[in-house]
């Protein structure tokens, strides 16, 4: 291992710390903002309060954008593990005609840029008479996710080892008791990972949303519409919690997609 005299240690270390302040400094401000009153654009430092937390339960807007968001999320996230799972025991087991091609389909969306993808979506709705809601939203979304959901299946599918299809077999067992009891339960990290980088891909998607959706807006279409008018003091209540959950999905990301040699397990 390389030695660091104590001159450059120190200057990485500063360095390091400089990095951190300027990537989460930022999220701290409406942290931090949350819990005073805002008076005349001034924050009261010496007024700790809720009052941002009460007033955010009470506009209606941002709480109901804030559902469909999860409704939407939630949709894709399930259609694109549904999917995902299906594709990947096709692409281990399936005849090698079409697997490359069905590959290519999977990635292709995600691989696109977003807007593009969104305009191909607005035509067809609008080509075939869809009329545009939640439900062409949640069409786009597991679109958009299935990529992520496909590639950690499929990469957990290949490490599966054969020998304990076998054995499954050799004792008995159906082809669905063998997925239910052997392939199901080796797949449950991979499935809680690619849950989780789909729904916080899915919670943060902008353009698709906004050429596919309705009259339901999703949380980050509400919060594009008020960047024209201004943010209301409860936007820092909502950054505060969405923080904190995100923080607790990265959590989770790391716990169950990192091996467990690399998290001290």
């Amino acid at each position: 291992m390389m030695r660091l005299s104590r001159l450059a240690s120190l200057g990485l270390s500063v360095l390091t710390a400089l990095v951190f302040v300027l990537l989460y400094g930022p999220l701290l401000v409406p942290i931090v903002s949350s819990f005073f009153e805002i008076a005349r654009g001034d924050v009261q430092w010496t007024s700790p309060s809720l009052s941002s937390y009460a007033a955010l339960t009470r506009n209606e807007g941002i709480i109901t954008a804030f559902l469909n968001t999860l409704i939407v999320g939630f949709s894709a996230t399930f259609l694109a593990l549904l999917l995902g799972l299906a594709f990947a025991i096709h692409y281990r087991n399936g005849a090698t005609l079409g697997r490359d091609l069905m590959q290519f389909v999977i990635f292709l969306p995600f691989l696109m840029p977003p807007i593009m993808i969104g305009l191909s979506l607005l035509i067809f709705f609008r080509e075939t008479d869809i009329p545009r809601s939640l439900v062409t939203v949640i069409i786009g979304h597991t679109i958009f996710v299935l990529a992520l959901a496909y590639r950690t299946i499929v990469v957990r599918l290949q490490s599966l080892s054969v020998s304990l299809l076998e054995a499954s077999y050799d004792l008995g067992a159906s082809s669905w008791q063998t997925f239910f009891y052997i392939v199901l339960p080796n797949l449950k990290s991979a499935l809680i990972g690619a849950a989780v980088l789909c729904f916080a891909l899915s919670f943060d998607e902008t353009l698709i949303t906004i050429l596919v959706t309705g009259t339901d807006n999703t949380l980050p279409i509400r919060l594009w519409a008020m960047m024209r008018l201004g943010f209301t003091p409860d936007i820092n209540a909502l950054v505060a919690l969405i923080l904190a959950f995100t923080t607790l999905m990265c959590v989770l990301a790391v716990r169950y997609l990192l091996p467990k040699e690399a998290i001290g397990d």
